[in-house]
């Protein structure tokens, strides 16, 4: 089995517990997933099956689309709805839309983000969520990520005393927090806040239409149609630009020669098919100017 399993990752599931999972209801050893999603999360875990544990960097490093409610008035110790509460404001006033969307805007494009105590990112070797976990402040180091887009998905605020909320929708750059970005938004907006909602609906090219759940894998396991659930390996890779070539030059891909730079390739990174295959991804030499050497090999 090679391929994409595009799977719906329930609430109460690590990203490893999925793959775990996976491998024991597909009966295979190779399986990777693309992108860290918190155990309360739920949403698009593309798994990578067989020859396709090949591209899991590549397909991490895409953009991903969350929805998220941002919810003022109080922040946690682990920037959502399961921490305990740091820091209290009343919402003593009714907040615009045009406030808010005015605020967003502000966040669109490139912003610097602080990474959460309760998050995996390792300071001198441990997770920052050990530190935490030991009721240590570490300093954090700081990472510029990438907002796309990001709106209101309602035209809508609700006020419950003493709070208010609102949902939106964002895509982004891989290792944008969106926790993190949630309490940012609400600090622009003179409150503490939290994120108390979150999914994630689509990474790179693959979508939430796209995606089963571990009910729906397992009745097609026992239908003995496993492979129908796999999405081709080129659907991981649209992102990347591609060159198409001709049976006669299959070979050379196959086997990973290092060949001149072909006229029509301007690009760093791309995809080498063939009639619809992928056959491997190349980049431009880093030692010879005018050469292009493969990364992956399919």
């Amino acid at each position: 089995m090679d391929g994409i399993l595009p799977l719906w990752k329930p609430k109460g599931f690590t990203s490893h517990d999925c793959v775990s999972k996976t491998r024991g209801m597909l009966r295979t050893k190779k399986v990777g997933h693309t992108g860290t999603l918190d155990p309360d999360v739920e949403g698009v875990l593309p798994l990578c099956v067989g020859k396709a544990t090949k591209i899991v960097p590549f397909l991490t490093d895409t953009d991903k689309v969350y929805e998220a409610t941002v919810s003022l008035g109080h922040s946690t110790t682990t920037e959502d709805a399961t921490g305990e509460i740091v820091d209290f404001k009343e919402v003593d006033r009714k907040i615009s839309i045009h406030e808010v969307e005015k605020c967003l805007a502000s966040f669109q494009g490139e912003v610097t983000q602080v990474p959460p105590m309760y998050s995996a990112v390792k300071v001198n070797g441990k997770k920052l969520y050990e530190y935490a976990r030991e009721g240590k402040e570490v300093e954090r180091p700081t990472r510029q990520v990438m907002i796309k887009e990001i709106e209101l998905m309602d035209e809508e605020i609700t006020f419950q005393d003493p709070s208010a909320s609102f949902s939106i929708r964002v895509v982004c750059s891989k290792g944008t927090y969106i926790r993190t970005l949630c309490v940012d938004i609400g600090k622009a907006l003179g409150y503490p806040a939290h994120m108390s909602f979150l999914i994630r609906t689509k990474t790179g090219d693959i979508s939430k239409e796209d995606c089963y759940t571990f009910d729906e894998i397992q009745k097609t396991v026992d239908e003995g149609k496993p492979d129908s659930l796999l999405l081709p390996i080129s659907r991981g890779l649209n992102h990347l630009s591609s060159w198409e070539i001709d049976e006669k030059m299959k070979s050379l891909i196959k086997h990973g020669q290092v060949l001149e730079t072909p006229d029509e390739i301007s690009y760093a990174l791309f995809t080498v098919n063939c009639q619809g295959e992928v056959l491997a991804i190349y980049q431009k030499h880093p030692n010879k100017p005018g050469y292009i050497k493969p990364v992956r090999v399919f």
